[in-house]
């Protein structure tokens, strides 16, 4: 899924050549992706294309319309997994899953592409933009690092699982939540509220640091990610965890492992990134449940063997929720 620095790259590549220009026609094939697909026919058409934001993951085209009392509306654009979002000549051949058109005065066409159509396409009233983006988090490249530590401080939850979540940070995904733990040296599953000042000052310089040296390469191009020019970025080459599974870590030559954070593949060096430590209290009980649970001989079609395996399985669930009080 396009990320923060993907999401920029085609702002800043819009913002170059959309604003001033008007919308002459718009052509829309599969909908089933779009809210209101009938009042982007009927309100976009000669309507002059103000700016072009970046709001976390999402791009707002902002419109003026031709009648001075109709208000400005937006167009809020989530490219989902495979969402593209190109200008280019009218005559260049139209690549499939291509269902959106914008018709420009000056000649060119401006395309939305999505094989799959996890994307969202909406048209918003001024006004209810804010509304609609109001529960999205700060901005990591906006945020100041007292309000990055000020969010993070305090939170029992893991460090990789907060910086994926929209409504804390917006725009973070899986790439640039693990290349900028690994530049921070903090492994995924470290809990916010158990990071040091020192360290929570640290991961805000990497994760900003990260986020624009992939702005410079214009983005990862992992799979279907090309700029508003239709070309690839060029920042998967400066990946250092991400997908690098049992390859060599650049900083210790360790092998980078792989583990599941938040639902999320999450990559790690072993050796830069430590796991944190398990309280003794807790490794106790988990050895000790585990030990009753190499026992049980499981009894089926009777009750009391049911409840005795149903009773290690319980101990063995208490032992592993026991596990997310690490430092």
């Amino acid at each position: 899924m396009p990320e923060l620095p993907e999401v920029e790259t085609i702002a800043r590549g819009l913002r170059a050549v959309l604003p001033g220009r008007r919308i002459l026609s718009v052509r829309l094939a599969k909908t089933d992706f779009i809210d209101n697909p009938a009042a982007i026919e009927r309100e976009v058409p000669g309507t002059r294309l103000v700016s072009v934001r970046r709001h976390g993951k999402f791009l707002l085209l902002d419109l003026e319309s031709l009648n001075r009392r109709v208000r400005g509306v937006s167009l809020l654009i989530h490219l989902g997994m495979t969402g593209r979002l190109v200008t280019c000549d009218p005559k260049t051949p139209v690549p499939p899953h291509t269902h959106v058109f914008f018709t420009l005065d000056h000649g060119l066409e401006l395309r939305y592409t999505d094989v799959r159509r996890f994307g969202r396409i909406g048209l918003l009233r001024q006004g209810s933009v804010e509304n609609r983006l109001a529960s999205l988090g700060l901005d990591p490249l906006e945020a100041s690092e007292a309000e990055f530590v000020a969010l993070v401080k305090d939170r029992r939850a893991r460090i990789k699982g907060l910086l994926l979540d929209q409504h804390v940070l917006r725009g973070i995904g899986n790439i640039y939540a693990d290349e900028g733990l690994w530049r921070a040296r903090i492994h995924p599953t470290r809990l916010g509220a158990n990071l040091t000042l020192a360290e929570l000052r640290c991961l805000y310089r990497a994760v900003r640091a990260v986020l624009n040296d992939a702005i410079k390469l214009r983005g990862s191009s992992i799979a279907d990610y090309v700029d508003s020019d239709g070309n690839r970025g060029g920042f998967q080459r400066r990946h250092r965890v991400y997908q690098r599974e049992g390859q060599k870590c650049f900083r210790c030559r360790a092998m980078i492992r792989r583990t599941v954070v938040a639902g999320r593949s999450s990559h790690f060096c072993p050796r830069c990134q430590r796991a944190p430590r398990i309280r003794q209290g807790r490794r106790a009980l988990l050895r000790r449940a585990a030990r009753r649970c190499r026992h049980v001989q499981p009894r089926f079609g009777g009750q009391a063997g049911s409840l005795e395996l149903n009773g290690r399985v319980r101990d063995m669930k208490v032992a592993s929720e026991n596990l997310t009080n690490i430092r």
